[in-house]
């Protein structure tokens, strides 16, 4: 990676780390047998969706600002259930461990887990079972 961004870093936590986990992360989504036929319906580039994603994870974590899109309007056609959620934040939590610092995991799984609520009530999810968003385990 080249490019003024890639030294952007928040104690310790780069752009390249967020890269590898939303790269790592994808990997295991399309191969999922629950999120696996949601994704890989509704996202004809690959390359493209993870080089967005990444942006908008170093927006969130990094502050960098490089993420213009819109989550909301994004998520919105698809069939996106409220069980969805729990396996993506699971997904997302284990590959955090694979992938991260140890001393970011948390950090970044709470980044996650507020945008899952905020994702579920804008969606009109809230209502259902399991859209409270879980608590972050114990240090």
């Amino acid at each position: 990676m080249h490019g003024m961004n890639d030294t952007r870093e928040s104690d310790g936590l780069t752009e390249q780390h967020l890269a590898t986990l939303v790269d790592r992360f994808y990997e295991k989504v399309r191969a999922d047998p629950e999120l696996g036929p949601v994704f890989n319906a509704a996202i004809d580039d690959w390359p493209e969706h993870q080089r967005m994603l990444t942006a908008f994870w170093s927006s969130v974590a990094l502050g960098t600002r490089s993420y213009r899109g819109n989550p909301m309007s994004a998520h919105r056609p698809h069939p996106i259930r409220v069980e969805h959620f729990d396996r993506w934040l699971s997904l997302w939590r284990a590959t955090a461990a694979e992938v991260l610092p140890v001393e970011h995991v948390d950090r970044v799984c709470g980044y996650a887990e507020k945008i899952g609520y905020s994702l579920r009530y804008g969606l009109g999810l809230m209502d259902k079972a399991g859209a409270r968003p879980l608590g972050l385990p114990m240090a």
